[in-house]
C-alpha cells in the first residue's frame, strides 16, 4: 500500500515537471513554472497598486533621472538581446517602469511584471549610473528569469507533497504523524526552499552583470559595491538559514563571473 502511494506521488510530480518545465535564458537552467504569466502579472499588478497607495514617490530629480535613464538603457539592451536570440518568452508579461520611493530603506526590488522600485536609501550608496546598474541589473534578472513564478511553484510543490504524505500518514499513530510534520516542515524549509532562493540570487547576480555589460556599464564596480553593502549590514544570519547568499560568497561568485559577463560588451 505504501509502495503504491509513493509511486502515485512520484508519477504525479514527474507529470508536473514534464508539463511545466522551462529554461532560464543564457544560464540554461531548467525550472518548473506552474503558473501562467497572466496569473503572475495579475498578482504583481495588484501588489504594485497596493504598494503605490502606501508609498510616497521621491521628489529628488537627480535620483529619478538617474534611475529612469539606467532602467531604460538596461531594459533596451536585454529586450534587444532576447528578440535577437529567440528568448522572447523571457519578456512575456513585463511592462517596464522605474520609480524611486521616498524612503530611507537600503533596498530595491523588481516585481514579476517589470515594475522596478528603488528606495532613496540605497541611492546614497548606488550613487552613480554604474552602481545603479549593478542593483537594477540584478533586479531585472529576477524578472526575465521568472524567479517569482518559480519560487511560487516551489512553495506549491512542497506544500502539495507535504499535505499528500501527511494525509497518508494519518493512518499511523498521531505521534508518528506529528514527528513527520515537524521533520517535513524543517526539511522543506531548510532543505529545499531557502537553498533554492539562494540559487536565484546567484543566478540574478550572474545575469545582472551580463545585462550590465550588454548595456555598456562598468561591471567591475560590482564587487566593491557588494563589499560596501556588506559593511553597512546589521546582524547577519548564517548562510544556511538565509534566503540570500553570504556577502563573502556573493562577492567571490561575482568576481568569478566577470570574465563571462565581459564577453557581452557591445562590439565596437
Amino acid at each position: 500500500m505504501k509502495s503504491s502511494f509513493t509511486k502515485v506521488i512520484v508519477i504525479a510530480l514527474l507529470s508536473i515537471f514534464l508539463v511545466s518545465c522551462g529554461k532560464v535564458m543564457i544560464t540554461g537552467r531548467k525550472q518548473v513554472l506552474l503558473f501562467s504569466q497572466g496569473e503572475i502579472t495579475s498578482l504583481s499588478n495588484q501588489a504594485y497598486n497596493e504598494l503605490k497607495v502606501k508609498a510616497q514617490l521621491s521628489d529628488n530629480e537627480e535620483y529619478n533621472k538617474m534611475v529612469n535613464e539606467v532602467g531604460m538603457r538596461l531594459t533596451k539592451a536585454i529586450t534587444d538581446y532576447c528578440k535577437q536570440n529567440g528568448w522572447e518568452s523571457a519578456l512575456e508579461g513585463l511592462d517596464w517602469k522605474f520609480e524611486v520611493f521616498k524612503d530611507e530603506t537600503v533596498n530595491a526590488f523588481c516585481l514579476p511584471n517589470g515594475k522596478i522600485v528603488f528606495y532613496e536609501g540605497i541611492l546614497k550608496y548606488a550613487n552613480t549610473p554604474d552602481l545603479v546598474a549593478v542593483v537594477m541589473g540584478h533586479e531585472i534578472a529576477h524578472a526575465v528569469a521568472k524567479h517569482g513564478n518559480e519560487r511560487m511553484s516551489q512553495e506549491v510543490l512542497v506544500g502539495a507533497v507535504g499535505q499528500a504524505v501527511s494525509t497518508y500518514l494519518g493512518t499511523e499513530s498521531q505521534k508518528t504523524q506529528a514527528i513527520f510534520e515537524l521533520a517535513y516542515g524543517v526539511g522543506s524549509q531548510f532543505g529545499v526552499l531557502l537553498p533554492y532562493s539562494r540559487k536565484h540570487e546567484y543566478e540574478a547576480d550572474r545575469l545582472g552583470l551580463i545585462i550590465m555589460a550588454m548595456a555598456g556599464y562598468d561591471i567591475n564596480v560590482a564587487p566593491k559595491f557588494w563589499q560596501t553593502m556588506s559593511s553597512i549590514g546589521g546582524s547577519k544570519q548564517p548562510e544556511f538559514i538565509s534566503t540570500h547568499p553570504s556577502d563573502e560568497n556573493r562577492i567571490k561568485k561575482i568576481e568569478s563571473v566577470l570574465p563571462e559577463a565581459a564577453k557581452y560588451y557591445p562590439k565596437r
